[in-house]
């Protein structure tokens, strides 16, 4: 069936009738803080133990909008004879709020988990050099982060937790059975041992005979 002609504009003038009928409110900011998704896209915080400066978010950064600095220091050996180890030390950390477009691409390649979201948005500057912000104003806003979202409870359980599950499950019911096992068979050596005695229903063996007496 085709549409009535002038039905989607008659749909429209609807909404906007509606809409026009409805009282506006006006939110009271500052003086009233804003109700934030918990996914919003505020700041990038930084979690600066977690760093390794293995830069990738500074590589695949599209904007190339983070700088990092670090230097080598060599970790003596955990054991005597052991071989001395580098590792490398974060010294700078700061990311160009003038330049970065919030894809979250960072967030997502850092593989210690880093880089998290954070929903402070209030960190406008009069300046725009001062919106290149170094790894204390990052760590700052570390604390702003929302806990994560508890899962659902319909949700299929992660396939790392089943394989783990499994695997317990595995070497649980492998430890029962060895376990009943070895207890059976002690239990079998003692009754058929050479220092058994016989019961009182026992049968003589084929070798017994009746017992020598005096005569």
């Amino acid at each position: 069936m085709s549409p009535v002609p002038g039905s989607g504009l008659a749909k429209g003038l609807a909404v906007t009738l509606k809409t026009m009928t409805k009282r506006s409110v006006t939110a009271q900011y500052p003086d009233a803080q804003p109700e934030l998704p918990p996914r919003t896209r505020g700041v990038i915080a930084l979690f600066e133990e977690n760093c390794t400066v293995c830069m990738l978010c500074a590589r695949e950064c599209p904007d190339w909008c983070i700088y990092i600095d670090s230097h080598k220091e060599t970790v003596p050996p955990a054991a005597p004879g052991g071989r001395e180890r580098s590792r490398n030390v974060l010294d700078r950390f700061a990311i160009d709020f003038a330049l970065c477009m919030y894809c979250g691409i960072c967030i997502e390649v850092c593989p210690f988990d880093a880089l998290f979201w954070s929903p402070e948005f209030e960190y406008a500057e009069t300046d725009i050099l001062d919106l290149t912000h170094e790894r204390d104003r990052l760590r700052e806003w570390m604390w702003t982060v929302p806990a994560p979202p508890a899962l659902d409870p319909a949700a299929e359980e992660p396939k790392e937790l089943a394989a783990a599950r499994k695997a317990a499950e595995k070497a649980a019911a492998a430890a029962a059975d060895s376990g009943s096992g070895s207890g059976s068979g002690s239990g079998q050596a003692g009754a058929t041992g050479p220092d058994a005695e016989p019961g009182p229903d026992a049968e003589p063996g084929p070798g017994a005979g009746p017992e020598e007496g005096g005569s």
